[in-house]
């Protein structure tokens, strides 16, 4: 199977699908963590004709997220949460038969769509929290894989810092395990 996991650098997933044998490649504007020959740093519009048989795709929630509803007024006002809703939008209507568009809480919810599903970091190894709503595409929901006890808000309470964004956008391994076992 041919994947394009678009707006990923840390390569979790595109190698979660690789480790299966799929033909998967990320996408993003960063060059990727793991210095992989199987990533294009570039725009994804540019890939999204190729011949992908699945995408999974995590748009920056920068502008979307209801953590940063304080700052909607401003993100409103001058342009931003609507160019990152177009850019939702964008992925969602790509022409790729299977498509996972990931994202925290956000107002994708109330301006596109309601999510398909909902998931936690602790129903996939993990014992934190962390609110995921899947936007799925003839893909079926993610089920839990390795329901774990803890409950810590571990990424919500990341101190202040110029990488805290990119600590906070890593996709789990247990979720990236999940993705590629069962939509691989």
């Amino acid at each position: 199977m041919r994947v394009l996991v678009a707006c990923e650098y840390s390569g979790r997933v595109r190698e979660a699908f690789r480790a299966l044998g799929h033909d998967a490649w990320s996408c993003d504007l960063l060059p990727s963590e793991d210095e992989s020959l199987y990533h294009l740093q570039g725009n994804v519009s540019n890939l999204l004709h190729g011949k992908w048989d699945l995408m999974i795709a995590h748009p920056p929630c920068t502008d979307l997220a209801v953590s940063g509803a304080r700052h909607f007024k401003e993100k409103i006002a001058d342009g931003r949460q609507q160019t990152a809703l177009d850019f939702v939008q964008m992925l969602m209507a790509a022409p790729i038969d299977k498509i996972a568009i990931e994202n925290p809480i956000s107002v994708i919810s109330s301006k596109i769509r309601k999510p398909d599903q909902i998931i936690q970091p602790w129903m996939f190894g993990h014992g934190e929290t962390k609110a995921t709503c899947l936007w799925l595409k003839n893909l079926p929901k993610l089920i839990p894989t390795d329901v774990v006890e803890g409950r810590e808000a571990k990424v919500h309470r990341m101190p202040p810092g110029p990488n805290r964004w990119k600590e906070r956008s890593r996709t789990y391994q247990g979720i990236a395990n999940a993705m590629a076992e069962q939509w691989g």
